[in-house]
Parts: C-alpha cells; structure tokens; sequence
C-alpha cells in the first residue's frame, strides 16, 4: 500500500533536518547512522521506502513511469530503450504525407522519404539517471514522484533539408507546365495570332520552407496534407500587341544562282530553320543557335566555305550567305546588332562589309528586338535561286525618314605569286587549283535622310579581307620514294603551271606502265 503524499513528505523534512547534524551513509542497501540514537529509526525508514521504490529494477535500468512520448521505457537499459525508441522512429518513417501540386495533382509520399530523423538522443540517457542523480533525498523525491506521476520526455524529430529538397525538384520535373508564348504565323500572305498557355511550375525553395515548417512546428506525428506553393507563369505575348504586327521595318535580296546544288540545298535549309521566329521586345536572337548543328540530320550537305585561305568542303558550307542575307534585312530595320563578324575573305553575294560570318561558337550574328513590340522574321528562297529576308513589327520611325548603306571601299590589296600546297592525304596526281583573292578593307555607312536631304552618316563597321594568291593543293601520297621527291621538288618551286606539267607526266608513265607499254 502507497503512503499518502504528506506522509512522504513529512519523512522528507525530518531527514533534511537530521541530515544537516548527522551524516547518514547509505551502501547495499543498509543505512547507518554513524551517531546512533534516535535519528536512526527516522533515517532507517527513509532508506527502507527506497528499497522498496527501487528494489524491483534490475541495476543500470530505467526507472517504472519514464515515457519517451508513447514509448514506454520502465526497465529498460540504455540499449533497450535506444531500440525500442528507433523502432518508434521506423514506424513514424511510414506516416503518409500528401504534397498537393499543380492543378490540385496530390501524391502520397512517407515521412521517411523526407529524411525523418530523430534529434534528441540524449533523452535515453537523461531517462536512465532519473532518480539515481544527486543526494539521497533527490534520489528519494524522484522515485517517489514516479509514483504519482509519469514523467514522459518528448521525442524530437527533425527532416533532412536535402531530401526534401530533392522530392520536390523531382516532383516539379514531373507537374511543371511551361507556358506557351503566344505567337504569329504567316501563310498566304496574311498574319494569324497563335494564342499562348499560361504556365505553373512548383517554387522549390518556397515549398521546401513551408514543407519544414509544417513538420517542424505543426505536424501531431499523424498523416497530414501540405499544399506546395506554385508560382503562375504568364506567356509572353498578348494578342491586342501581336495583331498589330504587319509593318516591314526592314527586307533585304541575295542571289545564289551560282551554287551548284548542295550550297543551294544549305541556303534553302538555314533560311527554314530562321523563318518564323518571333522575338518580343528586349529578347536576342542567334543566327547559329537557331541553324546548329551542322548535320546530315538536321538538313546539311557538304558544300564550299572559307579554312585558312582556302575554299574547303564542309557541312554546311553556303550558311554565311543566310546569315548576311539577315544581317543586311536587320540593320534596315534598325536592330540592335551585338554581334557580327566579316569573312576572312571577301564574297561575291554582297557589298563590301555588307557580309555576316558565322563559324562555330566563333563568330555569331546577334541581335536584339530593341522596339516596344514584337518582330516577326520571315525568310524565303525562290526556284530562281533567291534568298529574300523580311522583318516584319510596328513602325514607329517617321515615314518621312529615309535609312539606306553605303559599302566604301577604303584600300585594296593584289596578291602576288602563288602558292603550292602538298597534301598527304591525297595521292600523287591529284592537283586542285583555286583562284587568287584580292585583299580589301572596306567600311559599311548608315545614311539617314528626312524629306530627301541627309540629316545623318554614321560608320557602322569596318572590315579586312585577306588576300590570297592563286593556290594549288597537290597530292604526295605515293609508294615510290623517287616519285615522292620528284613531286616535292616540283611542289618546291611554287609554280603551279610547273606542278601541273611534273603530274601530267607522272600520270602518263603510269598509265603507260598499266598499258605494258615500254617506257623509252
């Protein structure tokens, strides 16, 4: 039978106040009063109601009445009660958690796929030296209390903020919706306005912050939903500013008549890729962004550009007329250029620095959309071999103000000589001869004229153009050492007329020779 609280209490006092004159010394479980007398019947009933608190827990085991939140932990060691509290933390792990996502999408995760971890480890510990800390009487009071009361420490649970974040980077790759630019398309001559699609995408690191508060602050350790915050993303373009763009601001012509058929099949190509595209106000546009890569897949054939000199063979090779083709449309329309080089050569299918190369991530042709509306870029090609590039926006310039470009010619440079050049790759008796290039450094103008009369005349490039004189690429691949030394005592001399003669011989004694015929 339990002692009332008073009693216990009045036992308290009195042994506080025989304690304060009269050592008491407590060991395996017998008291002794080393004054004797009466203080030992007082101070042997104290220590006979800690035995009988305390005689039913094995040694080193937690105290009767200790909870870890629901976790009974009465009687267990350290080990025990670690174990018993993990597997607590393993059954909250498969509590269900409910993200709502876009468009009211829910799914259903655990907490465990949250990172769920227990943080307060140290409460097993605190657990197993309740009543066993302290003087005799700390000790006393801390059993007895049990008594009456248990004393339940809260588990404190923390979530991984990495984990969180992952689920909801993989969730938003899943629900985003990308918003759909409103845009044009022109067919027969006539413009449609293409509505856009607003988008919704999940914000990670909003999301993440409220997932952690609620768990950290709200969550009861039962299922629960939380609603991901989703931002609106509204499309560029809106139909009233899109159906008011009709205006040519700027339209430029070129002839490819010339080219043989692959050259032509890459201009016709580069200028589908570009024709179309809408810029909105302040956005750039990359010629070679928008016709990379150069491949077979994406319509390329092999065809002539300019390498160090030389007209080579490479895939693609005619998109550089496209690319100034545009570029002389755009500086009509009075864009803002941010990029434009010249050929490392001059080209025949515009005026002098009128041209706009595009090599590689080397040399682009940008521009950006400086007007308040939208432009629309149209490209064409004709069966007459034609490349037609129009700009179409809102004019806003005076339709008494006049742009028009003047190619100046600043000096001019003939090359001299030739040049031979051997190539292993290519076997003897293979000669391919190119035509001289004449150097040039030219300047592009805008001239701005308001009601016929120049107002304005501004530089708007300079450029040079290496010369190159008439160059032969001869081919040295041969078995015979006495061949090969002929042939590069002839590619020595830098004549190509020589070099011509040296292989018409060679290739008639191997013909005679295949022929059986005796060579004098």
């Amino acid at each position: 039978m339990k002692k009332s609280s008073s009693g216990v209490w009045t036992i308290i006092i009195a042994a506080l106040m025989i304690s304060m004159a009269f050592p008491v010394v407590v060991k395996a479980g017998i008291s002794t009063n080393v004054s004797g007398g009466a203080s030992a019947a007082v101070s042997g009933t104290m220590v006979e109601d800690q035995i009988s608190v305390a005689e039913d827990i094995p040694e080193g085991a937690i105290s009767n009445g200790i909870y870890a939140d629901t976790v009974n932990l009465s009687s267990k060691t350290y080990d025990e009660a670690c174990t018993a509290i993990s597997d607590y933390i393993e059954l909250l792990k498969t509590t269900e958690i409910t993200l709502i996502s876009i468009n009211g999408e829910s799914r259903k995760i655990t907490a465990g796929e949250l990172g769920l971890r227990w943080t307060n480890k140290e409460i097993v510990a605190e657990a197993v030296q309740l009543g066993k800390d302290g003087n005799i009487v700390a000790r006393y009071k801390a059993l007895k209390d049990l008594e009456y009361e248990n004393v339940i420490y809260p588990v404190e649970l923390g979530f991984d903020h990495e984990t969180i974040k992952a689920v909801i980077e993989a969730q938003a790759g899943q629900d985003n919706i990308e918003p759909i630019d409103a845009t044009i398309s022109r067919e027969e001559e006539q413009f449609s306005v293409v509505p856009g699609q607003t988008g919704f995408s999940i914000n990670i690191d909003s999301s993440v912050k409220k997932i952690e508060e609620s768990l950290d602050i709200d969550w009861n350790k039962s299922p629960t939903t939380i609603e991901l915050v989703i931002d609106v993303n509204e499309p560029k373009g809106k139909t009233e500013e899109l159906e008011k763009v009709k205006d040519v601001l700027g339209t430029y012509t070129t002839s490819y008549k010339s080219s043989g058929t692959s050259r032509a099949g890459n201009v016709a190509n580069g200028t589908r890729l570009i024709s179309g595209k809408v810029l909105f106000s302040g956005e750039e546009f990359s010629v070679y962004e928008a016709v990379e890569p150069f491949t077979e897949d994406n319509g390329y054939y092999m065809a002539g550009s300019y390498l160090n000199g030389l007209v080579v063979e490479s895939l693609g090779g005619g998109i550089c007329q496209v690319s100034s083709t545009l570029y002389n449309a755009a500086i009509r329309a009075e864009l803002d250029i941010k990029e434009r080089y010249n050929h490392s050569m001059i080209v025949s299918y515009v005026n002098l620095s009128s041209d706009a190369a595009i090599s590689g991530t080397s040399k682009d042709f940008r521009f950006v959309n400086n007007y308040d509306y939208p432009i629309y870029i149209e490209g064409k090609t004709s069966e007459d071999r034609k490349i037609t590039f129009t700009i179409y926006g809102v004019e806003v310039r005076p339709s008494n103000r006049e742009v028009s470009y003047e190619s100046v010619e600043i000096s001019k440079t003939v090359p001299e000589g030739e040049r031979v050049i051997a190539d292993a790759g290519q076997p003897v008796g293979y000669i391919d001869v190119q035509s001289a290039h004449t150097g040039y450094v030219g300047e592009l103008w805008k001239v701005v004229k308001i009601d016929g009369v120049e107002t304005e005349r501004v530089k708007v490039n300079e450029s040079t153009y290496a010369a190159a004189p008439r160059t032969a690429t001869v081919g040295t691949a041969t078995a015979s050492p006495e061949i090969l030394v002929t042939i590069q005592a002839a590619i020595a001399t830098n004549n190509i007329d020589y070099c011509k003669g040296i292989i018409a011989q060679l290739n008639a004694a191997a013909a005679m020779i295949n022929a059986d015929v005796p060579v004098e």
